[in-house]
């Protein structure tokens, strides 16, 4: 039995020992330094972007911008924070996005694209000419600046075509105002909303019922010299037009526009044909 005691305290001993000799398990808390913590956030908001939490991604992409503002990572956050907020049609903070991002990143080489999305986020939010005339001038600010500093890249050659179309709505408008006074036989302000649409927008396709209008509105209050003036120029332009007809009626009374024999088209065709046997 004191042989058993004695082995057992042995080894007790030894346990023991052994044991001091190990070094103490600590755990080490290393802190991360603002950058590794600012990529990991840009990675975790592009992987949530990735599985299409777009409104979540944008919020991690904003963090972003909070951890390390002066890396070049936060201002390809910003505009990705507006990229995801246009998408899902939060235009006021995409515009918040984009208009922080030209305070605090002035000459960024993404600024053509910067510019381009902020005009895309007014040009989206016109429903009607006449309601939303306020998005029509900002949208139409931001394609020109994209159109005369950005000249030879891709987002001009789109704000090229968007502005042709927001010229033509802006000239919807002065003709919906125009009309408007006309009815209700406000001739001077009538006449000064044509010309509008004469002088500052010639390439639209309301430029003919314009020229047209005036000569309509000045024979009406007596100047005719002006109407005749008004004729000329439609007539030089657009002598094919309805318009011009329509304005030649009005100085020439007596006028009666040629008739027109209507033929068959096939009847015509077939004496064609015949001819070549003849």
């Amino acid at each position: 039995m004191q042989i058993y005691f004695k082995t057992f305290l042995f080894l007790i001993v030894t346990l023991l020992f052994s044991c001091s000799k190990d070094e103490p398990k600590v755990t080490i808390l290393k802190e991360k330094n603002l950058e590794t913590q600012m990529i990991e956030v840009y990675n975790q908001a592009m992987l949530e972007y990735e599985k299409g939490d777009v409104i979540y991604a944008a919020k991690k992409f904003s963090e972003v911008e909070l951890l390390y503002p002066q890396s070049i990572w936060a201002p390809r956050a910003v505009l990705m924070s507006a990229y995801g907020h246009f998408t899902q049609g939060y235009y006021s903070y995409a515009i918040n996005d984009l208009e922080r991002f030209f305070v605090k990143y002035k000459n960024h080489p993404q600024s053509d694209y910067a510019y381009y999305l902020l005009a895309l986020c007014h040009y989206n939010q016109i429903v009607d000419e006449k309601k939303d005339f306020n998005e029509i001038l900002k949208s139409r600010k931001y394609f020109e600046i994209v159109i005369d500093n950005y000249p030879e890249t891709d987002y001009a050659l789109d704000s090229k075509f968007k502005l042709e179309l927001i010229i033509e709505l802006m000239a919807s408008k002065e003709m919906y105002l125009a009309r408007y006074y006309t009815q209700r036989e406000k001739w001077i302000p009538a006449i000064n909303r044509f010309k509008k649409v004469v002088n500052d927008y010639e390439t639209t396709i309301y430029v003919e019922e314009a020229l047209h209008r005036l000569v309509e509105l000045h024979y009406k209050i007596g100047l005719i010299k002006e109407a005749q003036n008004y004729a000329s120029l439609l007539g030089y332009n657009y002598q094919s037009s309805q318009w011009y007809e329509a304005s030649y009626k009005i100085l020439n009374k007596n006028y009666e526009p040629k008739k027109v024999k209507n033929r068959n088209k096939n009847d015509t065709l077939i004496k064609k044909f015949k001819k070549l046997f003849k």
